[in-house]
């Protein structure tokens, strides 16, 4: 079920594994029916320094990273974590190219799939201006604590945007227990056609 999920968040060197980006935090909660049941948090050591605007943007700096873990150990503990799991990112496209570039670096994979709590946005509330983390925390009242751009923090932020998605098919659809392929179905289906999606299903 939706609700049974590892929500996930990297902080990262740059935008592109492609073009030599590492990640250097991975944050992340397992949710079990709605509750959290477990975390998981590592700074990682990329290999190289961080740029300042890097060390700015998250808070992490090259002298927090000179004791942290290696990549490979990190990830290779991230990769236990999340077996068995579906796996779910606020812009999942971004955190899932940074999983399986640093999971293939170490010969490991998974079965789970990305739901995209983003893009259910878009089409669930779609009277929101901006359906960036920090503005939807504040469009729905989410409590936070006022941290962002640090992994365990905006995965937190993740896990309740998506307890407020889910409350918003049970109580504007009526639809109590959405699976996760109905999860994945809404960020694909156009804005204009979500409406009628979501009143079929409770025919």
């Amino acid at each position: 079920m939706a609700d049974s999920i590892i929500v996930l968040d990297f902080e990262t060197t740059g935008l592109s594994p492609q073009q030599g980006d590492r990640a250097i935090e991975i944050g992340a909660v397992k949710l079990h029916q709605g509750e959290v049941v477990d975390r998981f948090q590592r700074l990682m050591n990329p290999g190289f320094r961080v740029s300042g605007f890097i060390e700015g943007y998250t808070g992490i700096t090259n002298n927090m990273l000179s004791s942290a873990a290696s990549c490979a150990e990190v990830m290779d503990e991230f990769a236990d974590f999340i077996q068995g799991s579906n796996l779910l990112a606020h812009n999942a496209s971004f955190d899932q190219r940074f999983l399986d570039a640093e999971l293939a670096l170490i010969q490991r994979d998974y079965a789970g799939r990305f739901a995209c709590s983003l893009l259910v946005s878009r089409r669930l509330h779609q009277e929101s201006s901006s359906h960036k983390l920090g503005d939807l925390v504040r469009y729905h009242n989410i409590d936070n604590d006022g941290v962002f751009h640090r992994a365990l923090a905006d995965a937190e932020m993740t896990a309740r945007l998506w307890d407020v998605q889910l409350a918003t098919l049970r109580d504007k659809y009526g639809i109590a227990q959405p699976s996760f392929e109905l999860m994945t179905k809404i960020a694909k289906t156009p804005k204009a056609s979500v409406d009628n999606l979501l009143k079929k299903i409770i025919r």
